[in-house]
């Protein structure tokens, strides 16, 4: 039995941004079709941490994968990040494991490919310029794959530390095709000049005023995954076209849906199939929460896999 094991370098190279979004809209389509079976996560604890486990299988495209998280708030303190994740890709003909991947690195790209979709999707088409709110892992994904999507020419960009703003402005820089990037001086500027809203903070209060938003913005909201969190507030969700990833998943974990009582329009994957429309005028605000499935998970790990043994990418292990 062997099983290929890909680095975060690896699946950074074998999973291309375009090729993520391709991979969202198999995964959305058939989550929002009833054609994926991906029970609730299940949460392992331990003394120092939580470690939870989530399976998926698409049933059209054959897809099968768990990826398991461990969430470990002493970490820091031994040189090692909070969150860690691997993705275990197995055949759903035989059950044998393919390939382990590097799971911090899927999870951010397949994040970020799910907000490029929905921008795709529901974002003016000529839409130019952004305000982001964040500058970590989530933020640097959610603007790649919205440049992946629409002509980006202008980033304004807000977080709470300056150093690392200016950092990812400096990296924005020399990225192909890179738009211009100002440091915001207040939330309000950020907003009032954007066609896309991003925001990738851990914020628990809403990061900027609903009213400053002007007609025909779209938003993407990644950060906030508790009921309690509230990142995008009830000023702009109320004023949009709300738009999710999973229906159950939001209306458990997402705060800023819970909180106000949103509305939901529908499911993103609803779009995909055409049973829901997207966006319908030109002045409509529309906004997309994600908290994250499974299915995203597996759909992106199965890309990555194909690319990653056509590129001939990672190490293959032959376990006996």
């Amino acid at each position: 039995m062997k099983i290929r094991i890909l680095s975060a370098a690896d699946v950074n190279a074998a999973l291309p941004m375009s090729k993520a979004i391709a991979a969202m809209r198999r995964a959305f389509g058939q989550l929002s079709a009833g054609e994926t079976n991906a029970p609730l996560r299940a949460r392992l604890a331990a003394e120092k941490g939580v470690t939870l486990l989530m399976p998926a299988y698409l049933k059209q495209s054959r897809e099968m994968g768990v990826k398991i998280v461990s969430v470990y708030g002493d970490n820091p303190s031994l040189g090692l990040p909070v969150v860690n994740a691997a993705v275990l890709v197995l055949d759903p003909q035989t059950g044998l494991p393919l390939a382990l991947l590097e799971g911090n690195s899927l999870t951010a790209i397949r994040t970020g490919a799910g907000g490029g979709l929905a921008a795709d999707l529901l974002a003016r088409q000529n839409a130019t310029t952004v305000g982001l709110f964040g500058a970590g892992a989530q933020a640097r994904a959610q603007l790649r794959a919205l440049m992946a999507v629409r002509n980006i020419a202008q980033v304004y960009l807000i977080s709470r530390s300056r150093q690392s703003a200016e950092k990812l402005a400096a990296e924005i820089a020399v990225w192909p095709n890179a738009p211009a990037v100002t440091l915001a001086k207040s939330p309000r500027q950020a907003v009032k000049n954007a066609d896309v809203v991003i925001t990738a903070t851990t914020s628990a209060a809403p990061v900027f005023n609903g009213a400053d938003l002007k007609p025909g913005t779209h938003i993407t909201g990644v950060g906030s995954f508790t009921p309690q969190m509230q990142e995008v507030g009830a000023a702009a969700v109320l004023r949009a076209k709300v738009v999710v990833d999973s229906r159950e998943a939001c209306l458990a974990e997402a705060g800023d849906i819970i909180i106000p009582n949103a509305p939901i329009h529908a499911e993103l994957g609803e779009i995909i199939n055409g049973q829901k429309p997207g966006r319908q005028s030109a002045e409509e605000i529309t906004f997309f929460k994600s908290v994250g499935v499974a299915a995203q998970d597996a759909a992106t790990a199965a890309a990555a896999l194909a690319e990653a043994e056509r590129l001939e990418l990672g190490t293959v292990v032959d376990l006996g």
